[in-house]
């Protein structure tokens, strides 16, 4: 609902991604794996649910170990193999092991295990151990989590070394979220996505002089639009949507400005250019923007972040490849992120192993238009929230294996009772929705439709107790 070629009635501008949308192909029906952001980038990465691992919520702090194991084929890994430079630029917010002065793991999350770390040592399961030939970004949420220092590599080169204050940064109601911590002499909260870009863009240039015909992939993982809304500040203010307006402003003059690099470099023609999110809108977010500027980031979706109602995992998927794919091209296919592997290993002609993309489907008949929309690229798609909460797509019928959202407190969260919905078969397990003639989730059909319910639940319990969900065929 944040985007304008999505939602026509957004309050905040965003020309570059509707540009990118109408130079690209749209997906209308994308999914992040998971309702917060580390196990959707655990998923992205390996092409696997990330519900198998058994993680719950997020990693802050001194965090870790990489969720990733040593062992397993990533997205970066696999491409690296098929003759590509793969970089990560960017928030990680998969875990990493930090070491103490001993050299023993710490791995826990919080702002004490921050200050055990031997900042001399390096962290020895960083992206570059894990498929990326480079790196430059933050453990966790750059804004919010204990950690406020830049990465390089597997060292952090500037180490935090003074506590950040908090009165510095500015105040208002999109503020929330940001965590005591040690802070390094060269991290700017308010400029973290300017330094990100600047140096996405020098590794495109340097990419593209040192070696022109060398193909790459360059994942950019912006702090934005994560809580808080911190702006930089060329852009606070650019906006009649507040704080949070300005916030993603900036994601789309970023977006802009890597559209611009890889145009000016001579290499848009042949470069898949993809925007996509890891969950919904945050609840804070959400509230306050539609109480203060009549703007809905979940519209019209019932949910956010956290949840399993669509608003907490539809996202957005905008695609461009102007060698392959007709501008302006919308899809309704149903598609996750877990689909990149499977879809970039058909690209790249590579066959991937029992042990890899367990969850990962082909998209690439649906990007170059050789789909047609009524047959389903996936037969069904799996989502889990931070509780690990289950859920089940599959066609218009959509199951959740618990009752309420799965994530967010609705009837003790004061900001989140307005929007409590009664179940209207509160004697069923769970929940099942019709989005096709109810797409805000408002009516649970499992008690008029059990039948079907139990079909799903158990497709569901199946990819639970077994290692994969699709085969490996990309």
């Amino acid at each position: 609902g944040d985007v304008g070629c999505y939602n026509p009635e957004s309050r905040i501008p965003t020309p570059n991604l509707d540009r990118l949308s109408s130079e690209g192909l749209t997906f209308l029906d994308a999914h992040a794996p998971a309702t917060v952001c580390t196990p959707s980038r655990y998923s992205l990465l390996t092409g696997r649910m990330a519900f198998r691992t058994g993680m719950r919520g997020v990693f802050t702090g001194a965090g870790g170990p990489c969720l990733i194991e040593g062992w397993r084929l990533t997205l970066p890994e696999l491409l690296r193999r098929h003759g590509y430079t793969t970089a990560c630029v960017g928030k990680w917010h998969i875990g990493l092991t930090f070491l103490d002065e001993c050299g023993v793991p710490i791995c826990e999350n919080g702002l004490e295990p921050v200050k055990r770390i031997d900042f001399s040592r390096p962290i020895p399961d960083a992206p570059i151990h894990r498929g990326f030939d480079s790196f430059f970004g933050t453990a966790c949420c750059g804004g919010t989590d204990h950690l406020y220092a830049f990465i390089e590599g597997d060292r952090i080169p500037v180490p935090p070394s003074t506590e950040l204050e908090r009165s510095a940064l500015p105040k208002h109601a999109f503020a929330q979220d940001n965590r005591p911590g040690l802070i390094a002499p060269n991290y700017d909260i308010q400029e973290l996505d300017q330094v990100f870009l600047h140096k996405s863009i020098e590794f495109l240039e340097e990419h593209v002089r040192k070696q022109p015909d060398k193909p790459f992939f360059l994942y950019h993982a912006t702090n934005a639009v994560h809580l808080p809304s911190f702006a930089s500040r060329k852009f606070q203010g650019k906006t009649d949507a507040g704080p949070h307006g300005d916030f993603i402003f900036e994601f789309d003059a970023v977006v802009g400005e890597l559209l611009a690099a890889v145009e000016r470099l001579g290499i848009a023609e042949h470069t898949i250019f993809i925007v996509t999110s890891d969950n919904g809108p945050e609840v804070t977010t959400v509230v306050n923007m539609r109480r203060e500027f009549g703007h809905d980031g979940a519209r019209p979706w019932r949910g956010m972040k956290r949840d399993n109602w669509e608003g907490g995992h539809r996202i957005p998927f905008i695609l461009r490849w102007p060698e392959r794919v007709e501008g302006g091209r919308k899809t309704g296919q149903t598609v996750c992120l877990c689909d990149i592997m499977a879809t970039c290993a058909a690209i790249v002609g590579a066959d991937l192993p029992e042990t890899a993309a367990e969850d990962s489907c082909n998209m690439l008949p649906v990007i170059l238009g050789e789909q047609p929309e009524e047959k389903p690229v996936r037969e069904f798609c799996l989502h889990q929230t931070n509780r690990l909460a289950l859920g089940i797509r599959r066609g218009k019928w959509k199951y959740l294996d618990h009752k309420g959202s799965g994530g967010n407190d609705y009837t003790h969260r004061e900001a989140l009772k307005p929007y409590a919905l009664a179940d209207s078969a509160p004697d069923a397990p769970g929940q099942l929705y019709d989005l096709a003639e109810d797409p805000g989730e408002t009516i649970n059909c499992a008690g008029e439709y059990p039948d079907i319910a139990a079909e799903l639940r158990s497709i569901l319990d199946w990819c639970r107790h077994h290692a994969r969900s699709v085969t490996n065929n990309p």
